[in-house]
């Protein structure tokens, strides 16, 4: 069976970013339910030296809408990066499904063979459109979904593998 680029990227991305939203309206119910200020949630973080909940959260919004612009060879939406509670980070995440979800599968024809440039580190970075997918944008969107959700669960939510995989 041959895979195509669309189906490599958008359904995953649907998958885990509908899993996130699922989570984080779990986490929000979780501090109420508590008496928690929800703020405590959104700037968790396991290490010092990590980036707190609402970050890991927007940057796999961006890794997911980056790869997905990217291999379709359409522009990126811009979002500012600034979501500093819950409902900003359920709209974050509305946002990125809502462009994923509008793209066409003709969009990413030829894409596994598209040169795809990235400035990393202040150093230019190409590959082709496949090894990207496979080895920089998936990999960093599962990271970044899974540091959210070991986020919450560490801070008490109780939620477990069945909601960060969701439906499918």
């Amino acid at each position: 069976m041959t895979i195509n680029a669309y189906q490599a990227t958008v359904p995953a991305f649907i998958q885990i970013l509908t899993s996130l939203s699922t989570i984080l309206t779990k986490a929000a119910a979780h501090a109420e339910a508590k008496k928690i200020d929800p703020a405590v949630f959104v700037n968790a973080r396991i290490a010092p030296d990590m980036f707190p909940l609402a970050r890991q959260v927007q940057i796999a919004s961006d890794q997911a809408k980056g790869a997905c612009a990217r291999l379709a060879a359409v522009d990126i939406p811009s979002f500012a990066d600034t979501e500093t509670t819950f409902p900003e980070l359920q709209a974050r995440i509305a946002k990125t499904l809502d462009f994923i979800k509008g793209l066409k599968p003709a969009q990413f024809d030829g894409a596994f063979d598209r040169d795809i440039t990235l400035t990393l580190a202040g150093e230019k970075m190409t590959w082709k459109g496949g090894v990207y997918l496979h080895q920089f944008a998936l990999p960093n969107f599962y990271f970044h979904a899974t540091a959210a959700y070991t986020i919450l669960r560490h801070n008490g939510v109780e939620i477990g593998k069945r909601d960060f995989l969701g439906s499918f």
